[in-house]
């Protein structure tokens, strides 16, 4: 049975899903150990769907014209179905993070660079994470066990039990 962490539900989904949102966007949130446990079993639950429909894309041709207005074939890779459900899953169980401008960074090398990302975060689970646990999988022939989680001590205040949980 899930903690309800002193909340209401509507509450508390939205806060598991913006930590959840959070670990995945900079691997490593600091919190208490109850909500730890409740992100961490949401979050692994995401990396597992992700994990088996990253994989699935279908190649389709299509007709566009060109500057000269000259009908053109060109292929575009899009999502298959399995992944097509999966990226809905995860935009439906995560915030919508953007992408950050990086210090010195030109505002036209920031749009350059994040043109054609409309959900940076579901890419990154889809481009990075994924990929980089099914190998993880292969290797250990397991799967999950995707975060780590680093109890700190009490916090000041409250005496609430604090920790860091960390994707591996």
């Amino acid at each position: 049975m899930p903690k309800k962490l002193g909340k209401r539900s509507d509450q508390r989904m939205a806060l598991l899903k913006n930590q959840v949102s959070e670990l995945l966007w900079y691997g490593q949130i600091e919190t208490t150990v109850d909500r730890a446990k409740s992100v961490k079993a949401i979050a692994e639950k995401l990396i597992t769907v992700a994990i088996n429909s990253y994989e699935d894309t279908v190649k389709v041709t299509k007709q566009v014209k060109n500057a000269k207005g000259e009908a053109v074939k060109q292929e575009f890779t899009n999502d298959g179905p399995k992944k097509l459900a999966a990226r809905r899953k995860l935009m439906a169980n995560l915030r919508d993070l953007q992408e950050v401008k990086n210090d010195k960074e030109s505002k036209s090398n920031f749009k350059a660079r994040t043109k054609d990302v409309k959900h940076p975060l579901i890419e990154k689970i889809f481009n990075e994470y994924a990929p980089k646990y099914a190998a993880r999988k292969e290797e250990l022939g397991q799967g999950g066990g995707y975060t780590q989680m680093f109890r700190l001590g009490e916090r000041r205040g409250d005496a609430a039990e604090m920790c860091v949980l960390k994707l591996i």
